[in-house]
């Protein structure tokens, strides 16, 4: 992985957290670190070129002006007042290669001088196995402070550890031990032919991300929601504001729309207009 750093822009010294996405269903964790790369006025400084990422150009996801500038597969920004670096993944990496994307980002965030990295992801809503109606959308974690996944500053902010986790599960040990370089990815795993469900979590992309960064020694934090396909702004806000509170993020209020949230331009276009009322 090599970052291309933008003419006479590069990474703060004092930069010492990274926030970026995991893909997953309803592309939550993307539109998550859209509403916090617009909201807290971050810079882009430049982007990361890996060969595990497919190609994709768009235009400007957050300018109201066309300005010339283009959307890459992987940004980098930089929210210097809060001291954080935001990476956006804008397009899916290659077929079997997320251990290897992962561990080229973990490689990236050790030469960058990280301490902590937080991954935001959906997971797939008919998966939940306790469905909590007591209160509303909730967050769950899942932390490498600890061998068993918890962390206390998630539990003092009232979010609960993802009980999916098992270090101790077939897969994810597997896993540990691809990220650790104790094997090579093209071994088969030797119950490949008969998977079972609890072999559905660690296949995820958070879990290769999740693995490879704990096996470099970064603290990484996991914020997780379940969700469905559709319109999935509500779990980005809920994310987002999650990493706020996480962080202590100093957010940009001077903008248009009011309120807490900068909405993305971009937005404008993800679902199309809304439905002709005439047709009902």
């Amino acid at each position: 992985m090599e970052f291309i750093n933008e003419e006479g822009k590069c990474l703060d010294k004092e930069t010492s957290t990274m926030i970026l996405p995991a893909l997953s269903i309803g592309n939550v964790g993307q539109l998550a670190v859209d509403l916090l790369v617009s909201s807290t006025r971050a810079e882009r400084i430049g982007y990361l070129d890996d060969p595990y990422i497919l190609p994709c150009v768009g235009n400007d996801a957050y300018g109201p002006t066309p300005c010339g500038e283009l959307a890459l597969p992987l940004e980098a920004y930089n929210s210097r007042n809060n001291g954080v670096a935001l990476v956006q993944q804008r397009s899916p990496v290659v077929k079997g290669m997320m251990v290897g994307f992962a561990k080229n980002l973990a490689d990236f965030a050790v030469a960058t001088g990280m301490n902590h990295v937080l991954v935001l992801s959906s997971l797939e809503f008919m998966r939940l196995q306790k469905i909590d109606t007591s209160s509303g959308m909730q967050i769950y974690y899942l932390s490498s402070t600890n061998t068993d996944g918890t962390d206390d500053c998630c539990e003092r902010l009232g979010w609960k550890k993802w009980q999916e986790y098992n270090r101790d599960q077939r897969t994810w040990k597997y896993l540990s031990t691809l990220a650790e370089g104790n094997a090579r990815q093209e071994d088969n795993l030797p119950f490949e032919d008969e998977p079972e469900d609890e072999d559905y979590y660690p296949s995820l992309p958070f879990a290769a991300l999740f693995s490879c960064f704990k096996a470099k020694g970064i603290k990484v934090t996991c914020l997780l929601c379940y969700c469905s396909e559709g319109d999935n702004t509500p779990e980005a806000f809920s994310l987002a504001e999650a990493t706020s509170k996480l962080l202590g993020l100093s957010l940009d209020n001077s903008h248009e729309e009011g309120g807490k949230w900068r909405i993305p331009f971009s937005w404008r276009t993800v679902y199309g207009p809304p439905p002709d009322l005439s047709m009902f």
